[in-house]
């Protein structure tokens, strides 16, 4: 290429594509210099620089210094130490003679540069939407595919729909004004996109935010939601100022507010309730109107056993499980919803559990670690830890209280070294999933101990405890399957 058509190129693209001349530049220094790779080494390292006033181009090539009594030397791409006057590892340019560029060379250049500012092209839109990631946008169908509905967000910027994040049956066509939000998305090997959503939790927050001001006056806060897209949604809320109903504000006049964003959203029922940072008191506001009588925590697991009497049991659980697995959303914790006796029974053989292990680790009869269980401790931990005088209604001797509560304090160190051994198991049985510790964790404390454990989820399942993308979840399963298949 002649330096008078590589400027003519950059200021007609830059003023059509409205695009920086500098990024032109660069699109045009990687296609001469793509087009120049073929008269060289596949290996060869090469760069081009344009001077910016000028347009005089030149070709360069970066060798590196490396041994050559190295096997690994390779002429292609090394240069030994005493040509280069250099130290193993540094990097040596030697400029290179231009190559004469024919029709093909000129035609793989063009390639190149087209392709490169288009995705500039792509990057400045996606820039100029930055602001608005995660927000709600309002665009109008352009296009509809099989798999996709485009939609013209202004008059130079499209955003991809896809019919997964549709409403169930929710049917979109040209012309139609849509509202979704928008996810910059990063596509490997296109970089980012725009991409919309209709059936994200951001699009009910943001669907109350319009309808709702108090929450744009941050008198409300959103504090979580949870949705079966297209069926239900559980959204909890928070008032700063104690004299307004933050449930009745979202609701409105007659219910206005919330079917206004309930018939944007084909008729989605949504329950509103008042946040709480106690866990146990958001779980009893997110199953209302069931009523819970008790609830057991376990708080390294983060789990819970909910227990409702058996004329609640069905409206606690809901329809298909829906009730509590929005439940479970909302707080983060995992549910379990067990009638009043099941919870009886479960606490009677915990009870048994823990009575057994008394007797055996901190060696006292039967009737001591009755009256030990009695006081209400569960843990070796709370044994050990307690005040002497609890001790005293049935234990005299301030030695045998003390032994007692050494004993205590060794099972409760055995049981954690216990806990970091598993633990390390864990980490080796699904270490070559490419899973990092906080996942291994995550996964840990909802049972999944193995990869045979994992290899049982579906995508959805996997996706619900850990952060991963459908795609790269589909191959962790596939990975942790391949035992099935040997």
């Amino acid at each position: 290429m002649q330096s008078n058509e590589i400027l003519t190129v950059v200021d007609s693209v830059s003023t059509e594509k409205g695009i920086d001349k500098d990024v032109i530049f660069k699109a045009i220094e990687v296609a001469i210099a793509s087009a120049s790779q073929r008269h060289f080494h596949e290996d060869a390292d090469l760069y081009v620089s344009i001077d910016r006033e000028t347009g005089e181009y030149t070709t360069h090539r970066n060798w590196i210094v490396f041994d050559d009594q190295d096997e690994e030397f390779h002429h292609e791409t090394h240069i030994t130490k005493d040509e280069s006057g250099l130290e193993f590892g540094e990097v040596v340019s030697k400029v290179q003679e231009n190559i004469v560029f024919g029709r093909i060379e000129t035609q793989a250049a063009r390639q190149v540069m087209l392709q490169k500012v288009r995705e500039a092209e792509r990057q400045k839109i996606v820039e100029q939407f930055r602001s608005n990631d995660n927000k709600l946008v309002t665009g109008s169908v352009k296009r509809v595919t099989r798999d996709n509905i485009i939609v013209d967000l202004t008059h130079e910027a499209e955003a991809l729909l896809p019919r997964d994040k549709l409403l169930p049956g929710e049917i979109l066509k040209s012309n139609d004004r849509v509202r979704a939000i928008l996810q910059i998305t990063e596509v490997e090997g296109r970089g980012p996109q725009l991409i919309l959503s209709r059936t994200c939790p951001e699009m009910v927050s943001e669907l109350f935010s319009i309808e709702v001001p108090e929450i744009n006056e941050d008198i409300i806060e959103i504090r979580g939601v949870a949705r079966d897209a297209g069926s239900r949604a559980k959204i909890a809320v928070k008032t700063n100022d104690g004299r307004i109903d933050p449930v009745g504000a979202c609701v409105g006049m007659r219910g206005s507010r919330v079917q206004a964003v309930s018939q944007e959203l084909e008729n989605e029922r949504i329950d509103i309730i008042i946040y709480d940072d106690n866990p146990a008191q958001l779980v009893i506001n997110a199953l209302s109107p069931a009523k819970v009588e008790s609830i057991v925590m376990d708080e390294e697991s983060r789990s819970m056993d909910i227990a409702v009497n058996e004329e609640n049991l069905a409206l606690a659980i809901g329809s298909r499980g829906q009730n509590i697995r929005l439940a479970s959303k909302l707080v983060g914790w995992n549910l379990n919803i067990i009638s009043n006796e099941e919870a009886e029974a479960k606490v009677k053989v915990d009870e048994t559990e823990f009575l057994t292990k008394i007797i055996d680790s901190i060696g006292v009869g039967d009737d001591i670690a009755e009256k030990i269980i009695s006081l209400g401790f569960s843990t070796f931990d709370e044994i050990a830890y307690a005040d002497n005088k609890a001790f005293n209604e049935f234990i005299s001797d301030e030695e045998e209280i003390n032994r007692i509560k050494s004993a205590a304090e060794d099972a409760a160190l055995v049981e954690a070294m216990g806990a970091v051994t598993e633990e390390e198991d864990n980490v080796e049985s699904l270490s070559d999933l490419n899973l990092d510790d906080d996942n291994i964790q995550k996964l840990s404390k909802k049972g999944i101990k193995n990869k045979d454990d994992l290899a049982e989820l579906s995508i959805d399942e996997l996706k619900e405890i850990i952060d991963i993308n459908e795609e790269d979840a589909s191959k962790m399963i596939m990975k942790a399957r391949e035992s099935w298949f040997k």
